[in-house]
């Protein structure tokens, strides 16, 4: 294949050089970061991460940050998603409910792993919501995790999301817990805040 054979983007980036990003991403960002998981790997090697940024940021789409989107939200760092997945260990038994950050990344990223999977956006997830579910994933951080979505945990079944406490942002995984649920928080990380779930304010004197 000649250069000018070479595949391109729609930003006129070679492909090759988003394979070689998506390489180093695992290489200088998961493997370094305790994300080691073949499934997670082989998952974040294969969907290509800039089909869910917009267009000017394809050629920045595997940097270690979140990047915004252009209908608002954001795309997290590539760290996020890698050890969410390797929490949530999806499997052909679960049934996963979805709440997406805006980018699809993670719906592309989970969809053959899961028996089935249900996408809503933030504002579906505190709205009226049907079923129950073996596993919850949110992409992003959450200062209130909704009853709406509490209520449609099966039991045994697990969350894994961001929490907001204090202006620190952790992954967690939670579980049902009596009438709530009980979180097991897990490192700091910089994970895109989500609209809509944030503590009510509280008046102060």
């Amino acid at each position: 294949m000649t250069l000018a054979e070479t595949p391109t983007a729609p930003d006129g980036t070679p492909a090759i050089e988003h394979a070689a990003a998506r390489r180093a991403m695992i290489d200088s960002q998961l493997r370094t970061s305790g994300v080691s998981d073949t499934f997670v790997l082989e998952r974040m090697r294969t969907v290509p991460r800039e089909d869910h940024v917009p267009p000017s940021a394809r050629g920045v789409a595997y940097m270690d940050r979140a990047i915004a989107l252009d209908g608002g939200g954001y795309i997290a760092a590539p760290v996020f998603y890698g050890a969410l997945l390797r929490e949530a260990r999806p499997g052909p038994d679960d049934s996963v409910l979805m709440v997406d950050g805006g980018s699809g990344y993670l719906p592309a990223l989970l969809a053959p792993l899961a028996g089935s999977v249900k996408v809503v956006t933030p504002e579906e997830a505190t709205g009226s919501l049907r079923g129950k579910f073996s596993l919850i994933l949110v992409d992003g951080a959450v200062e209130v995790f909704p009853d709406t979505l509490a209520k449609r945990l099966a039991d045994n079944a697990r969350v894994v999301t961001g929490l907001i406490e204090n202006g620190v942002t952790r992954l967690a995984i939670g579980r049902p817990a009596g009438d709530g649920i009980g979180w097991w928080r897990l490192a700091e990380m910089g994970i895109p805040r989500l609209p809509g779930f944030d503590a009510p304010k509280r008046w102060s004197f």
